[in-house]
């Protein structure tokens, strides 16, 4: 008995010797001059972002401590520190600057994430938007105020075509960076192929139209960044069509910066990427480099088809206090 309380104390001491050296290093990379002539944005879907409270308006009956599940706090917790870790992983030279995340509950969500996880010292804050996805999932942008301003922000909504169910608002932000450059940045969760791929492409397809309107309301020279989900690839007719109207997919054929995935999501042993950061021509020469991050610690093996998969929180519904199936995309924009 008195070993196996010396070994909880001792992996205790550890854990908090690793909650501290994060926090340092948070503290002393937001307030490095480094990259003040670089901009970097992480996307990252955060699988089921969910808190433990009932919203009675909406489906989340399987996110409580009762459910199937078993969503209790200690796991809530362990989750919000996981997307923390997993963000600060993203940069080794400094915090990302922007973060846009799907898959987030509520604001309740955010304020833990930006306020009491490891992120708490990061000085992150946040905009989300308020869908009417019938579970309650919603997208959002963290930003670090020293070096991203937004001036206004707006959720664009989705008209739903017939039999189609609610979706997830488009954030829209625009906002000065620190040398003075206006960026309109834009953060999409397109519905899911539930049901058929092309069955449900229409689906896709009206978010994008949703999206390229809102666009061509901006000045021809307008420095634009979209980011999100949006349940396709990069050579499927939604990323085509945005290619069609100017945007361009900076994330086409990206790779981990370890070596280990080829993508940001792997199904059936095969390494995709439905996860895209599209710019507009203008913020093309400040491309730098776009990667995904596939540090050791965000992956597991895959007993089934070999190789190494993401290592998420659920895998149906056996918990195993991972982070997400998605891995997070960067990009690294070098304003000269």
């Amino acid at each position: 008995m008195r070993n196996e309380k010396y070994e909880m104390g001792r992996r205790g001491m550890r854990y908090f010797l690793r909650l501290a050296t994060l926090s340092f290093l948070i503290y002393h990379l937001s307030f490095s001059p480094i990259g003040a002539q670089s901009l970097t944005l992480v996307e990252l879907n955060c699988e089921n972002l969910f808190d433990c409270s009932h919203d009675s308006l909406k489906q989340d009956q399987e996110w409580l401590p009762a459910s199937v599940r078993q969503w209790t706090p200690a796991r809530y917790w362990r989750k919000v520190n996981s997307i923390g870790q997993e963000i600060i992983s993203c940069s080794t030279e400094s915090l990302p600057d922007l973060v846009a995340l799907v898959e987030v509950e509520n604001d309740s969500v955010l304020r833990d994430l930006t306020r009491r996880s490891l992120l708490r010292n990061a000085g992150y804050e946040f905009l989300m938007t308020s869908s009417p996805d019938v579970r309650g999932i919603d997208v959002a942008l963290l930003y670090q105020p020293f070096s991203f301003r937004p001036v206004c922000y707006e959720c664009l909504g989705i008209q739903p075509l017939e039999g189609m169910r609610p979706t997830r608002d488009i954030l829209y932000v625009r906002g000065e960076t620190q040398r003075g450059d206006t960026l309109h940045v834009f953060v999409v969760h397109a519905p899911s192929r539930f049901g058929g791929e092309k069955a449900t492409r229409a689906n896709r397809r009206i978010v994008m139209e949703r999206l390229i309107s809102a666009v061509r309301r901006l000045p021809p020279e307008a420095k634009i960044i979209v980011a999100g989900d949006f349940n396709d690839y990069a050579d499927s007719p939604s990323l085509q069509f945005l290619e069609q109207h100017g945007l361009r997919n900076i994330s086409r054929r990206v790779q981990g910066r370890h070596g280990a995935a080829s993508g940001t999501y792997r199904y059936e042993g095969r390494w995709q990427s439905i996860d895209h950061i599209l710019v507009s021509p203008s913020l093309l020469p400040t491309v730098d480099s776009v990667y995904v991050n596939d540090a050791p610690f965000l992956l597991e093996e895959d007993k089934t088809y070999g190789g190494l998969r993401p290592l998420r929180t659920y895998h149906g519904y056996r918990y195993q206090r991972g982070f997400s199936d998605h891995l997070p995309l960067v990009a690294r924009l070098r304003f000269e």
